[in-house]
C-alpha cells in the first residue's frame, strides 16, 4: 500500500527514496562518454598513422596489383604437386587438431585452480595458475615456434607445440571464467552431503559449462588452422612452409595452388565446427 498523504502512482520504496523516477542507470549515463571516447580514439589513429590512400589507389599501384594478381593464375594442377599438397594439407590439419586437443587438457586442469578461490594457499595457486595462463597467451604462436625449433629441430613437431601453448593460454582463461560464472547450487548441494570436489565438478559443474568449453575448443580449432598455416614459415612444416618456399622461389602458379588448398581447409573446418556448435547448442 502508498504510504498515507501521498499518491499512490508516486510511491517509491525507501531503497530509492531520492532517486526520481526518470532517472537513467549509471552505465546509461556513461555510455554516451564511452562512445565519444572511443571514437576521439579511431580519430586520433587516423591522425597519428601515415596512412597514404591517394598512393595506395594510384593508377599505377592499382595496375601493378592487378598484373600481380593474374600472375597466380592458373593454379598448378600437376598430380605429383597435388599430391604433395595433399600430404601438406594433411600435416597442417593434424598439427591444428592435436595442438587444439592438448590445450584443452592443458588449459582445463590449469582452469580449476586458476577459478577457485579460498584461503591464502587456494589464493596463492589461483594467483600462480593466473599468471602462468597471462604468460602462456602474450607469447604468440609464431615466437613459440621459433623458440621450439631450436630444441625440437624442424618439422610440425614444434608447430604442434608452438600450437598447444599458446591455446593452453587462451582456454584455459576462457575456461576459468566459465567454472566461475557455473551456478553454485548444484555444487553446494552436493558438498552438504559430503561428495569429494572432483565428484562435484564431473556431476555439479562440468555439465554446466560443458557446451561452453566445446564451443571454444572449436573456435579455437579454427583459429589453429589459420595459425598452423603461418608457423611454416619458420620451418614448422605443413601448408606454411609449401607456402613460403614457393613464394620465395616467385613461382604463382605452385603457390595459387596451396593457396586454393588453404581456403578449403579452411572452409571445410568450419563448416564442420558450425555443424557441431549447432548440434551442442540443441
Amino acid at each position: 500500500m502508498s504510504p498515507p498523504g501521498r499518491p499512490k502512482g508516486e510511491y517509491r520504496s525507501a531503497q530509492h527514496e531520492g532517486t526520481p523516477m526518470n532517472a537513467a542507470p549509471p552505465t546509461m549515463r556513461r555510455g554516451p562518454w564511452v562512445l565519444v571516447a572511443v571514437l576521439a580514439l579511431v580519430v586520433a589513429s587516423f591522425v597519428s598513422l601515415d596512412l597514404r590512400w591517394a598512393d595506395f589507389l594510384a593508377p599505377d599501384a592499382l595496375r601493378k596489383m592487378l598484373a600481380f594478381g593474374v600472375s597466380f593464375f592458373p593454379p598448378e594442377t600437376a598430380p605429383a604437386f597435388l599430391r604433395k599438397t595433399l600430404g601438406a594439407t594433411a600435416e597442417t590439419f593434424a598439427m591444428s587438431l592435436l595442438g587444439t586437443f592438448i590445450a584443452a587438457v592443458l588449459g582445463l586442469l590449469l582452469a580449476l585452480p586458476a577459478s577457485a578461490r579460498g584461503g591464502v594457499a587456494a589464493r596463492g595457486v589461483h594467483g600462480a595458475s593466473r599468471l602462468l595462463l597471462n604468460a602462456l597467451r602474450s607469447i604468440p604462436e609464431l615466437v613459440w615456434a621459433s623458440l621450439l625449433l631450436i630444441a625440437a629441430g624442424l618439422g610440425p613437431f614444434p608447430g604442434t607445440l608452438a600450437l598447444a601453448l599458446h591455446t593452453t593460454g587462451v582456454l584455459g582463461r576462457l575456461f576459468a571464467d566459465c567454472i566461475e560464472n557455473a551456478a553454485p547450487e548444484p555444487a553446494l548441494a552436493l558438498r552438504v552431503r559430503g561428495v569429494g570436489g572432483v565428484r562435484v565438478f564431473l556431476w555439479a559443474t562440468l555439465p554446466q559449462v560443458l557446451p561452453q568449453l566445446m564451443s571454444y575448443s572449436l573456435y579455437r580449432w579454427e583459429n589453429n588452422i589459420r595459425a598452423a598455416t603461418v608457423l611454416g614459415v619458420v620451418g614448422a612444416g605443413g601448408l606454411g612452409q609449401m607456402l613460403y618456399y614457393h613464394v620465395g622461389l616467385f613461382q604463382m602458379h605452385e603457390t595459387f595452388t596451396v593457396l586454393l588448398a588453404m581456403m578449403l581447409l579452411v572452409a571445410a573446418v568450419d563448416a564442420v565446427s558450425y555443424a557441431v556448435r549447432r548440434g551442442l547448442a540443441r
